[in-house]
């Protein structure tokens, strides 16, 4: 095995990703008593996460450059402490601590491990991409059954998911996109109405095949998108805040209207933020529900097949979630 290993870390706060990191290479450390070294095969790309973090600009992270990046990887155990008994090298296992991404190696306390049948790609969308996306929707936006659900930027890492979710509830699923191919996984996937925004108008099709409104909103996007769906809300509709990837790594949009409440409170309607790190109470139970969709195929997992390689492949693999191009979650292979 090798004695080095390279890691992407955050250097300075900046507002551009790419000039806020830099490679380093660094000795492999040896896992303590109770803990695993992990060789990552796959990381996930969370880029508006990546982004706001190395603008500084994450309330809940209070972070000193040098730092480490990347959050889910997936990959397989070489070394394992003298305490550890659940555990063997070559074990497939899927981590989500912050940090522990956008390396070639980590060690981890072998409990914030899990434990997967295979090192794939698709484990690790649903960890903690399809955690989150079960969490808004059930927890956060109180999903039933027999309702009309709207998922925006719905062929995403997120979307993709949060539209089988709603399906497999028993609901009514409209799902946004901005392509012609992302509208064809859409449909793949059950999705119910598709509405490709570069083609259609989203305010339009609202208005006019759901005069009733929407029951829950699934928003990714934000700005014009966000102000469109609240518009069309139904009579105590919930619209979950799960991200606003129109503004990551850009100046905020000011706006000037009557505030929020004016088209709330007439429908008894509500918006409402949803953040993960402050849901974790649900997040093992959601992990299971989700694995065991995905190993009776009653789950799909879209990967983009733009194929990213290596470490000094990330910052393009973040620009590239950024400008909207992807059409499932976006990994890079380590």
């Amino acid at each position: 095995m090798a004695k080095t290993y390279r890691k992407l870390i955050g250097k300075q706060i900046s507002q551009d990703f790419k000039s806020a990191v830099e490679i380093i290479e660094i000795p492999i450390p040896i896992p303590d008593n109770n803990q695993l070294l992990i060789k990552n095969k796959f990381a996930g790309i969370n880029a508006g996460f990546d982004t706001l973090l190395c603008q500084g600009k994450v309330p809940y992270v209070n972070l000193t450059p040098p730092f480490d990046l990347g959050v889910e990887a997936v990959g397989e155990v070489v070394a394992v402490g003298d305490n550890i008994q659940n555990f063997q090298v070559g074990d497939a296992v899927v981590t989500t601590v912050r940090g522990g991404g956008y390396r070639e190696y980590q060690v981890i306390d072998a409990n914030l491990a899990v434990k997967v049948r295979q090192a794939t790609p698709e484990v690790l969308t649903l960890m903690p991409t399809g955690i989150s996306a079960l969490v808004a929707l059930e927890k956060v936006g109180e999903m039933k059954s027999n309702e009309v659900v709207l998922v925006t930027a719905a062929a995403g890492g997120t979307g993709h998911i949060a539209v089988q979710l709603a399906k497999l509830a028993g609901n009514h699923v409209i799902g946004t996109c901005g392509s012609q191919v992302k509208a064809e996984l859409l449909q793949k996937l059950g999705c119910d109405r598709t509405i490709n925004y570069r083609s259609e108008n989203l305010n339009q099709v609202l208005r006019n095949e759901y005069p009733n409104g929407i029951n829950l909103v699934f928003d990714c996007v934000g700005k014009q998108v966000f102000d469109t769906c609240v518009e069309n809300l139904a009579i105590r509709g919930r619209l979950v805040v799960v991200g606003f990837i129109s503004e990551y790594g850009k100046d905020l949009e000011q706006v000037t209207q009557p505030r929020i409440y004016h088209k709330l409170f007439w429908k008894a309607a509500s918006v409402r933020g949803f953040l993960m790190p402050l849901y974790q109470e649900y997040a093992t139970a959601a992990r299971d529900r989700l694995l065991n969709l995905f190993y009776t195929n009653q789950l799909k997992v879209a990967i983009d097949p733009t194929q990213f390689h290596g470490i000094e492949s990330i910052p393009t693999a973040v620009e590239y979630l950024l400008s909207g191009k992807n059409c499932g979650k976006v990994v890079v292979k380590l």
